[in-house]
């Protein structure tokens, strides 16, 4: 450390005394304000690791606290790189001006004398200590030692390309002995940032065995902001307390009736989405559809209908299977069971590189008593080289498909997948990755526009939302006799129930 910099932090005290008393904010108010860490950044603070996830609910200024972090070690520390990876230029100009530029402006005189600006280009500060801060949308071309990437979640989900683009570029681009924060709200189960989560989830465990390179979960729950908690009148529903009565029984927490009264009026406007913006434990962040998905409303009514859960395969009733054939040997199987006014949904297959035997291994492995098998118009296609379709193959080996023309219509195979999900319950374990797919399933982001374009982006989740549209459409043309619930109206509740063994919703 150089002298200049040892009489600094003589100066200005510790990291910890810094952070809560020489920066200044613009507070949510549009207020000026002196940076103090709230007690959940001080939580994060104390237990900062090398590699950082910050799952957490909105509002909670994490954002701010660690883009003051990256500043601190850029000013205290000679020669940081400190980048931020924004969603978008025009959102890194706006981190740049407001969490950077405004906070640097502020400091004490003597601060700004030491370690000035000798160039600013854009969203880029060179200090005259030889520290950079960068706010870009890559940094692949860099050699950081601090990086924080803001919002990876909706990036995750929006520009699936880009998220990659970090993951490649821009984490290799952090010293061994650097710092990274990856900070986001939830937006769907899919993409980096889910898979990152799942990873730090399964490593929990042991946290004193993560070695500098594995990242650390930090996750924030709504009620761990003593802000949030409200004095109103309102009566919160019945089920909400049912919802409360849970949390604490899992998370062994106590909820105050001014925090139960704060959560269920921010509900009453966001339904759903309080998963994903105000979530009480990680899984239930990753919950709600993310924007575009074709089938975010029904999964909405599923999942608050706790319709994902065990659903037993019942003996008496025939399986249906719905078919996608892809291109490289990829295929998706759902298979299904009609009963009064549900569509139980018991088993999900994929696999790719297989012949049509290997699949039909599986459906006789399985066990189930079928009561027919539907396919996309293209398994009638003949292959070159052996001059026969898969349909034919099949027919040879004993599986008999019915062809159901989902090429002539898709957004029409889609809206008749929307309808069917009303009658849908799903087991967890066996349906878990179709599920995703499904949740995936969503219209192709136009960058250009700053919207999204009316047609499926055709990615992982294509294969087995296609063979779930299959079946949809053969159950819309009524194909399927024994699906007496196409007239019905609304989904089913629990009570509706009549099997052996029960469907028992998963708390």
């Amino acid at each position: 450390m150089s002298d200049g910099n040892a009489s600094m932090v003589e100066a200005f005290g510790s990291l910890a005394w810094r952070m809560d008393n020489l920066y200044f904010v613009v507070d949510q108010d549009g207020r000026e304000v002196r940076f103090r860490m709230r007690d959940a950044q001080r939580r994060l603070f104390s237990r900062m690791h090398t590699r950082n996830i910050v799952l957490k609910a909105r509002q909670m200024g994490f954002t701010t606290f660690i883009d003051l972090l990256g500043l601190d070690r850029a000013l205290f520390v000679p020669n940081t790189v400190f980048a931020i990876v924004a969603e978008s230029l025009p959102k890194a100009s706006e981190i740049f001006d407001k969490k950077i530029k405004y906070p640097y402006e502020r400091l004490p005189s003597p601060i700004r004398d030491k370690v000035g600006i000798v160039s600013e280009s854009g969203s880029r500060l060179e200090l005259s200590n030889g520290s950079r801060i960068s706010v870009t949308v890559s940094a692949r071309s860099m050699t950081c030692n601090f990086l924080h990437i803001s919002e990876y979640g909706p990036i995750s989900a929006r520009y699936p390309d880009k998220a990659m683009e970090i993951l490649t570029g821009s984490f290799p681009s952090v010293h061994a002995s650097g710092i990274i924060f990856v900070e986001s709200t939830a937006m769907g189960a899919s993409g980096c940032f889910y898979d990152m989560v799942r990873q730090a989830i399964l490593r929990q465990g042991n946290p004193a065995r993560l070695s500098r390179d594995e990242f650390r979960l930090h996750f924030f729950p709504w009620f761990e902001d003593g802000t949030y908690s409200s004095q109103s009148e309102l009566e919160v529903p019945a089920r909400l307390e049912r919802y409360f009565d849970g949390l604490e029984k899992r998370l062994g927490i106590s909820l105050s009736q001014g925090q139960r009264k704060w959560y269920a009026m921010k509900e009453a406007t966001l339904h759903e989405e309080m998963w994903r913006e105000y979530p009480s434990f990680a899984d239930e962040a990753f919950q709600s559809a993310q924007d575009g998905a074709y089938y975010r409303e029904q999964f909405d009514r599923i999942l608050s209908g706790r319709r994902i859960t065990i659903v037993p395969y019942e003996e008496a009733l025939p399986v249906y299977t719905g078919w996608d054939l892809g291109i490289s040997d990829d295929m998706s199987v759902w298979f299904v069971q009609f009963h009064g006014s549900q569509c139980r949904v018991i088993d999900y297959y994929a696999s790719s590189g297989e012949g049509i035997q290997h699949y039909i291994r599986v459906l006789h492995d399985k066990g189930y008593r079928y009561g027919g098998h539907f396919a996309p118009h293209d398994i009638s296609v003949r292959e070159i080289g052996t001059g026969l379709s898969r349909m034919e193959v099949a027919s040879s080996l004993g599986l008999r498909f019915s062809r159901v023309p989902t090429n002539q219509d898709v957004m029409g195979g889609i809206q008749a997948a929307r309808e069917l999900l009303e009658f849908c319950w799903f087991d967890a374990s066996k349906c878990e990755e179709g599920l995703k797919c499904l949740q995936a399933y969503r219209r192709e982001w136009d960058d250009r526009h700053g919207c999204y374009k009316d047609r499926p982006l055709h990615d992982w989740s294509s294969h087995g939302a296609d063979s779930f549209r299959t079946l949809a459409a053969a159950w819309k043309m009524g194909l399927i006799r024994d699906a007496g619930l196409a007239g019905t109206q609304g989904s089913v509740s629990e009570t509706d129930l009549h099997v052996t063994g029960g469907m028992q919703p998963l708390w």
